[in-house]
């Protein structure tokens, strides 16, 4: 089976070929091979999944710095995420950042995804490998959780400290610096790689809000999603077809036939990127359920049965499988109201 390809911002690109020249060690040879010595001006790069772990790990291996995924991702500003970090930074609340971040998250890199969940008085903000990283999974890691933790911090300006992050690996050799440039507790070993944050953060208002911006970052976002590459993965394209039809969500069948495949092959090419129909629709039915909510304007019961849910049950055990608590629950405690059940 071909590895898998994806998108990978050339800014990202960039910044990871300049912490193995800080290092004065020359370019390993992978590199090389896939010209990141000689980057086209468009503003993404279409790498092969084994190429880019090669190329990591040879970093790595080059530098001799277990720290590099950490240095690189310290190294990216906010400028780095394009129009995602600007319309997170004119967002007017943290809950609509973290959903923005959420929603778009795809047009900065298709490695991990990212998902929010709340349990107990925290949100976790959730990176879970969406591609397989394989060895070079903890510096890829670091560098992300990092990069968007950093971008957090900037949109809230202090305001939302963030008490822990989470690790599902353990303690590397450079753990020290890790909670050096993190500048809060490292947990080490646990089942989810994130940062938590309060609840009661989600509805501050944002000092940086700009309606009119945001509006524009957004516009600019959702053309990235359509044109970031010429193949957009798979899982985005079955993502978009499910959010366009909501009011009916198309079978596995359905879905194959609008893209001109069989069921057997768009199985296939989920499989390749590492999920499945049945995972890319409950993704989907998560983010709309979170919206829902939010937004207030549905009981639960309209909510379950707009996601394709016969049974309010099957609902109720499904947000609770996502948020580890229940949705009335969570409509309580994000938006002070109560929704009859």
């Amino acid at each position: 089976m071909p590895a898998p390809q994806f998108a990978l911002p050339v800014q990202y690109i960039r910044q990871i070929v300049e912490q193995v020249k800080r290092s004065n060690v020359p370019l390993p040879a992978s590199f090389l091979r896939i010209r990141w010595d000689a980057l086209p001006a468009d503003e993404f790069q279409i790498l092969d999944m084994d190429a880019f772990v090669q190329a990591i790990q040879d970093a790595i291996d080059a530098t001799g710095d277990s720290a590099f995924g950490l240095l690189v991702g310290e190294r990216m500003r906010i400028n780095s995420h394009g129009m995602l970090g600007f319309a997170a930074m004119n967002c007017a609340t943290l809950a609509e950042a973290i959903g923005v971040i959420e929603q778009y998250f795809l047009t900065r890199t298709r490695l991990v995804k990212v998902r929010q969940q709340t349990v107990g008085p925290d949100v976790h903000f959730k990176f879970e490998d969406a591609l397989p990283l394989g060895r070079v999974r903890q510096p890829v890691q670091e560098a992300i959780v990092l990069t968007i933790k950093n971008l957090y911090d900037h949109i809230t300006a202090g305001s939302a400290p963030i008490p822990y992050v989470s690790w599902n690996f353990a303690p590397p050799p450079h753990a020290e610096l890790v909670r050096e440039k993190f500048g809060c507790e490292m947990r080490y070993g646990q089942s989810w790689c994130g940062f938590a944050f309060p609840v009661s953060a989600l509805h501050q208002p944002l000092s940086m809000a700009d309606p009119t911006t945001l509006r524009q970052a957004i516009q600019a976002c959702q053309r990235e999603m359509h044109g970031m590459s010429a193949e957009p993965a798979w899982a985005a394209k079955l993502a978009r077809v499910l959010l366009e039809r909501q009011d009916a969500f198309p079978s596995l069948e359905a879905a194959a036939q609008l893209f001109n495949l069989t069921p057997r092959t768009l199985h296939r090419r989920l499989l390749e990127e590492g999920t499945s129909y049945r995972d890319v629709l409950d993704e989907v039915r998560h983010k709309l359920a979170l919206e829902h909510l939010q937004a207030g304007k549905l009981t639960i019961q309209e909510i379950a049965y707009q996601l394709g849910y016969t049974d309010t049950a099957n609902f109720r055990r499904a947000f609770i499988r996502w948020q580890a608590i229940s949705p009335a629950a969570y409509q309580a405690g994000v938006n002070g109201t109560l929704n009859a059940p």
